[in-house]
C-alpha cells in the first residue's frame, strides 16, 4: 500500500519530510536518509491516565511502549510517564491534541466533554463484552467511526487494551434493594455514572491514584475500579466491605491509545503499520493478562483478606438495565455524531446477540 493511501485511510494529512512538527515534544533525530541506506530514529512521549506503572492499565502502557521500540528495531522509542508526570491525569487528550507528547493512554469516556459519542467507544452499561467490542471495532466500522469523531482534534486512536468484565465495585454499606442506591456517593465514570444518577445516586469523577483516599475517608461511599487484579494492588479491601459483581457498567472496556495526527504522519509507511498493530497486540494482551491473573486475586480478597464478595441483586441489575437503555437511547438523541455511532453500535449489538445465543451464552451454560 502506498503512504498516501495509507494515510489517506487513517484520515491524517501528509506532511512534508520526514520529522516531527514543532511543538509535538522532543522531534525525530535523523540518523539519516530512510531512501539511500541511512535510519531515522523518533523519540516520543506518552502521557497516561494511569498512575506510573500501575498493574495492569499503567503497565499496559508500557507493554505498548515496549512492543513499538522491538517491532520498530529501535526506530521508534516511547518514554512514558504516569498521571501527573507530566499533564495531570484527565488533561490526556489535551495534551497529545495539542502536541505536548505524541501520544497517549487512556480510556475514551473520559473524554465525553469533548464529545458524547467517544464515550460509545470505551463502555456502555450492558452493552459488548471484550470479544464483540474488538469485533465491531475491526470488523463492524467501528473503528472508522472513531477516527471520524477524533479527526477534528488532530488525533487518531486505537483500541489498546481491554479489561473484559470488571467488577461492581467496592461499597462501604449492602446493596439490597434499589432504595440503598439512593445518596451514594459513587466514584463511577462515563455512562455508568449516569445511570447510577438516575438511579439516585451521586456519581462522582477521580483519577485512580485518588480513589483509595477518597474511600477511606468517606469522601466516597463506593468506588468501581476495574477488577480483582488491580483493586487488590490499590488495597481497596481495606476501605471498603462488599465487594458486589457483576460489572453492568463495564462490561467490556476498551483502553485506547491516542496519536497526535502530524507526529504519526510525519513517520514512513512501515512505522505506521507497526505503530498500528503493536496496538492490536498490546489490545490481545492486556485482555489475557486479566483474565489469567484475576483467577489468583479473587481468591486472595476472599480467603486471606475476608471481602465480602456479593452478587448486586436481580431486582437491582433489573432497574439499572432499564435506566441504561433510557440513557444510551438519550445519548444518541445529543447529536449527529453520537446517533450515528449509536446505530452503528446497536445493530452489530443486537446481531452479535442472537450468535452469542447459540454460541457462547449456549456454551457456557452447558458447561454449567
Amino acid at each position: 500500500m502506498k503512504r498516501r493511501d495509507f494515510v489517506s485511510k487513517l484520515g491524517v494529512g501528509t506532511l512534508a519530510g520526514a520529522g516531527l512538527l514543532a511543538g509535538c515534544g522532543e522531534k525525530a533525530s535523523q540518523q539519516s536518509m530512510d531512501n539511500k541506506g541511512f535510519k531515522t530514529e523518533f523519540k516520543w512521549k506518552m502521557v497516561t491516565t494511569w498512575p506510573k506503572d500501575f498493574p495492569g492499565l499503567g503497565t499496559g502502557a508500557n507493554t505498548l511502549a515496549r512492543l513499538i521500540g522491538e517491532m520498530s528495531g529501535g526506530r521508534i522509542t516511547v518514554k512514558v510517564y504516569g498521571a501527573r508526570e507530566l499533564v495531570p491525569a484527565f488533561e490526556v487528550f489535551d495534551a497529545v491534541s495539542g502536541g505536548v507528547a505524541e501520544m497517549g493512554h487512556g480510556a475514551s469516556y473520559y473524554w465525553k466533554g469533548k464529545s458524547e459519542a467517544a464515550q460509545f467507544f470505551s463502555a456502555v452499561p450492558f452493552g459488548l463484552i471484550a470479544e464483540e467490542m474488538n469485533s465491531w471495532l475491526y470488523h463492524g466500522g467501528g473503528m472508522e467511526l472513531w477516527r471520524e469523531l477524533y479527526e477534528p482534534f488532530g488525533l487518531i486512536p486505537a483500541a489498546t487494551g481491554n479489561t473484559g468484565v470488571q467488577m461492581g465495585g467496592w461499597f462501604n454499606k449492602e446493596i439490597n434493594t434499589v432504595a440503598d442506591l439512593q445518596g451514594l456517593k459513587m466514584r463511577i465514570p462515563g455512562l455508568g455514572g449516569e445511570v447510577l444518577r438516575r438511579a439516585g445516586g451521586t456519581p462522582v469523577s477521580l483519577p485512580g491514584g485518588e480513589i483509595f483516599t477518597s474511600l477511606q475517608s468517606g469522601a466516597i461511599d463506593a468506588t468501581e475500579w476495574v477488577g480483582p487484579d488491580n483493586d487488590l494492588a490499590f488495597g481497596l479491601y481495606k476501605a471498603a466491605k462488599y465487594y458486589y459483581y457483576p460489572g453492568w457498567h463495564e462490561p467490556g472496556t476498551t483502553l485506547e491509545a491516542l496519536f497526535n495526527k502530524q507526529a504519526f504522519a510525519s513517520l514512513p509507511d512501515d512505522l505506521q503499520s507497526i505503530v498500528m498493530n503493536a496496538c492490536r497486540v498490546a489490545n490481545q494482551d492486556m485482555q489475557a493478562e486479566f483474565t489469567a491473573r484475576n483467577n489468583t486475586a479473587l481468591h486472595t480478597l476472599v480467603n486471606d483478606h475476608h471481602v465480602d464478595l456479593r452478587r448486586f441483586p436481580d431486582e437491582v441489575l433489573d432497574k439499572l438495565r432499564g435506566l441504561s437503555d433510557t440513557v444510551v437511547a438519550e445519548l444518541a438523541e445529543k447529536d449527529p455524531a453520537s446517533r450515528k455511532v449509536y446505530e452503528s453500535y446497536a445493530q452489530f449489538r443486537d446481531q452479535v446477540m442472537a450468535w452469542q445465543d447459540v454460541s457462547g451464552r449456549a456454551y457456557l451454560n452447558a458447561r454449567g
